[in-house]
């Protein structure tokens, strides 16, 4: 059975919520699915000065990065920072030099999920910076597309594009995501899995 990994970093615990909702996903389609976290690169006198709460003790940290060849898909999930990635998720990239040589990741499936401060906060480009690392690799990008309904809502203010699931945190990280944006993280977390299983066929 082929394997996913769902890779999270979430300071302020939003991205975490969209995680475990990834991961159901992806085992509801039935594939298997490991939950992890990104090392967290502030200090803990850092962290606490931006009032972040603790990490979750129940989802391992990746220590080693070359654990991600073991995979036969990766879905990221990271919140922006000025439409990029956090400096956590770079840290975690800039120790791929060795996986990059070797080809370890060309041909796997990769997805991204994401959460903003605001509606124009990085919802789209966050995404979309992703990629370079994506195709550096090799990887094969899996969008969500516009597989709910809820995402043509204009009635209600909402996360999801067709890049991936995300979630608006408020500048204050007040905002929880809602019940849409929840049920788009495991719909993404299923039609990632569904592809996952396509290609392992092949």
């Amino acid at each position: 059975m082929p394997r996913v990994l769902v890779l999270f970093y979430s300071m302020y615990g939003h991205v975490g919520q969209l995680a475990r909702k990834e991961a159901a996903g992806v085992k509801k389609a039935g594939v298997d699915c490991d939950l992890m976290q990104i090392p967290e690169t502030l200090s803990d006198e850092v962290l606490k000065m931006m009032h972040a709460p603790p990490k979750p003790t129940d989802v391992p940290v990746l220590t080693d990065v070359q654990k991600l060849t073991e995979y036969d898909g990766i879905l990221f999930g990271y919140p922006t920072r000025y439409g990029q990635s956090p400096a956590q998720v770079s840290a975690l990239w800039d120790q791929t030099g060795q996986i990059w040589q070797k080809g370890g990741l060309v041909g796997k499936p990769a997805g991204i999920f994401t959460s903003t401060a605001s509606m124009q906060g990085g919802q789209e480009t966050t995404p979309l910076t992703a990629m370079t690392r994506f195709v550096h690799h090799g990887m094969i990008y899996v969008p969500l597309g516009y597989i709910d309904p809820g995402m043509f809502d204009l009635n209600n203010v909402h996360g999801g594009s067709a890049y991936g699931a995300s979630t608006f945190a408020g500048g204050d990280g007040s905002r929880q995501p809602t019940e849409m944006e929840l049920r788009l993280a495991q719909l993404q977390g299923e039609r990632f899995a569904q592809v996952v299983k396509k290609l392992a066929a092949k």
